[in-house]
């Protein structure tokens, strides 16, 4: 997990402009969700290991209290995972500050009562769209504390259990999602998934008939891979 360390003079919590990126702080979502900083830090720091964050995290020094402290800074959408990770509740808090800040960012002014009435519209629309990302977010979140158990190559079986998933329904899902097919009966996994290091087909032979057989088991990096697919499938299924 990469880190960049920034030191800067930051006595409020409120999310900054960086360039035209706006980031909101990990002192502001522990305000918002009403945890402890460190617990914010912390929920980040396994969420980027279990590659769920789309920007490596970057270390702010503050000043407080004439004290030195650290502070991460996430875009919108990590900033959502996090929260879907510590304190799903306050969803709409972290949401409608989101709204609030792109609002006060946004140099656009309704200038007649039609435009007001699109402008809200728009920020409707916004704001399920958030709901639906954090769908998404949410079960990939959760998803993270039981994949950091996958640390060596698991049978199908052993991922549906992991996923907490239907065998029947996951089966069907790998081969609707071109996957892995049935051969002679044994579901196999494509070759560019093989390529792409997401399986590892054991083969053999046993020794009373002589009879050959092969073995897809999924990696470390399929595991994770496939639970990130999952999680998506799943939250759009419940989102429709």
């Amino acid at each position: 997990m990469q880190q960049m360390n920034i030191t800067v003079n930051c006595p409020t919590h409120h999310a900054v402009v960086n360039g035209q990126q706006m980031t909101m702080s990990s002192r502001e979502i522990a305000s918002l969700v009403q945890s402890k900083h460190s617990d914010v830090k912390r929920s980040a720091e396994r969420l980027a290991a279990g590659g769920l964050l789309t920007a490596p995290l970057a270390q702010f020094d503050f000043t407080h209290n004439g004290n030195v402290y650290q502070e991460y800074r996430f875009n919108k959408r990590d900033s959502l995972v996090i929260v879907a990770r510590l304190s799903p509740e306050f969803t709409a808090a972290v949401v409608d500050r989101w709204q609030e800040l792109e609002q006060d960012n946004s140099p656009a002014v309704p200038k007649s009562f039609s435009e007001a009435l699109r402008l809200a519209a728009d920020l409707e629309e916004q704001k399920q769209r958030l709901s639906e990302e954090l769908a998404i977010a949410a079960p990939k979140a959760d998803f993270v504390d039981r994949y950091v158990t996958a640390t060596g190559s698991m049978t199908f079986r052993q991922v549906a259990k992991l996923l907490n998933a239907r065998e029947p329904e996951f089966r069907l899902f790998l081969m609707d999602k071109n996957i892995m097919y049935r051969l002679n009966g044994v579901l196999t996994p494509y070759h560019q998934h093989i390529e792409a290091e997401r399986f590892e087909v054991k083969t053999g032979t046993t020794t009373v008939s002589n009879y050959a057989f092969s073995q897809a088991r999924f990696t470390a990096k399929g595991v994770k891979w496939i639970g990130g697919l999952w999680a998506e499938h799943i939250a759009k299924g419940s989102i429709a």
